[in-house]
């Protein structure tokens, strides 16, 4: 082990983040950055590297358990909690920037949105985007919780909900906890279901997209709406 001191000033992480900028280090680098310190035997880009080789993906080690997460080397309680506050604060900023530039009049600029908002959920949830007349975020609201079906999802409550928003149209979305994001008959039969109920009331559906895992799913681009 050589200690981070040791090393040429344009080599420590967080010198060479301040010279280069972030986009200029490695996974292990901005890693080492947080965890700060190592532990005997290895530095903290060392320990980073380690991390990412046992948990294979910078996704599986965030999305770890607070056990799993605290039960390996160099980790604990702290960095935990410290993790989970820095993983908040970016989901809020990029929601942030994405309510800011929010007009939704492409199914890319729609995914961006949601694979924010869903990923990584363990519970199947049922969103829908209310949008003004001119594609516009209103608001986003989670109305369901559970398996998407005929019997969970209630298309009046679906039409009072967007009503009481004064939504000139809407994008309905779920995840697929699965990471599988291929719509099932029930999606499929629940979308139909929900576009005849909002068409009594001139509400437009624009989209159905299906957040799961990495992939995004929309019905518009597969001519399902």
């Amino acid at each position: 082990m050589m200690p981070l001191t040791d090393l040429p000033l344009a080599e420590r992480p967080r010198e060479k983040l301040l010279l280069q900028g972030a986009k200029a280090l490695s996974d292990a680098e901005l890693l080492a950055i947080f965890l700060r310190t190592g532990v005997p035997g290895m530095n903290a880009v060392e320990l980073a590297e380690h991390l990412l080789r046992i948990n294979s993906t910078l996704h599986n080690l965030f999305n770890a358990t607070e056990h799993e997460f605290c039960a390996q080397r160099g980790l604990g309680a702290a960095k935990y909690v410290q993790l989970q506050a820095v993983l908040e604060l970016s989901r809020r900023y990029m929601l942030e920037q994405c309510h800011r530039e929010a007009v939704f009049n492409s199914p890319q600029s729609v995914y961006d949105y949601l694979t924010i908002k869903l990923r990584g959920l363990q519970q199947e949830v049922f969103m829908v985007l209310y949008l003004d007349s001119q594609n516009q975020l209103i608001k986003d609201e989670v109305l369901f919780y559970g398996t998407i079906n005929a019997a969970s999802v209630y298309p009046r409550e679906v039409v009072k909900a967007a009503l009481r928003n004064n939504a000139a149209a809407l994008i309905l979305a779920h995840n697929h906890p699965s990471g599988v994001a291929e719509p099932s008959q029930a999606d499929k039969f629940i979308t139909q279901k929900l576009q005849q109920a909002l068409s009594l009331v001139d509400i437009n559906v624009l989209d159905h997209i299906i957040v799961g895992g990495k992939n995004c799913v929309s019905f518009a681009e597969r001519g399902l709406i």
